[in-house]
């Protein structure tokens, strides 16, 4: 069977950022995959100008929430490190008949949600070690963090409608629908401890 592979851009993102930035990207790339009825649900993100649909379906978000959590606990354990998650679509065949009733994973759609979360300093405004009055930069580092944010929505923008260029031209190696399910098998792997 062809695997697919598509390596999403690039995302520069802040700790507490990382939440809303991985359930658009994973619900996005789910709902586009999506079989069956679903029942789609609108989430308007609170950073950022950017509204997303999920399925619907109450274990694939528990499943999805799960993953990010897991996520974080890492990030937190590896600071500004870029980092990867895999969303990957697969199909279960049973192996031949043995005392062991086994099925494989037969992944046919490898997604690569590529993050680097920084931790940008926050600059002090008031007297140096030199006793020398310096300028408040409170206002430049607002705008700093606006032009930052910006930028990063713009980003998201450009990862949101690069999975939807994706799914429209490869659709070949999708496996054909044997049963009534909403949404097929997906397994999110995190990095691991020793990465």
């Amino acid at each position: 069977m062809n695997c697919e592979v598509c390596q999403l851009k690039e995302l520069e993102v802040e700790h507490f950022e990382i939440r809303e930035v991985l359930c658009c990207i994973l619900h996005t790339i789910v709902f586009h995959r999506a079989l069956g009825l679903v029942r789609p649900k609108d989430i308007d993100l609170e950073l950022f100008n950017i509204t997303y649909v999920q399925c619907g379906d109450v274990e694939l978000e528990k499943k999805i929430e799960e993953k990010i959590d897991q996520f974080i606990s890492w990030v937190e354990k590896h600071p500004n490190k870029k980092s990867q998650i895999c969303l990957s679509f697969y199909e279960t065949k049973n192996k031949q008949p043995s005392w062991f009733n086994k099925t494989e994973r037969l992944f046919w759609e490898h997604w690569y949600v590529n993050l680097h979360v920084t931790q940008h300093t926050k600059a002090h405004s008031g007297k140096s070690h030199h006793s020398k009055p310096m300028v408040d930069l409170g206002e430049t580092v607002s705008e700093d963090m606006g032009v930052r944010r910006e930028a990063l929505e713009a980003s998201l923008h450009e990862v949101l409608f690069q999975i939807i260029k994706f799914v429209n031209e490869k659709k070949d190696h999708v496996p054909p629908i044997n049963e009534d399910i909403i949404c097929f098998p997906c397994e999110i792997t995190i990095p691991r401890k020793f990465l």
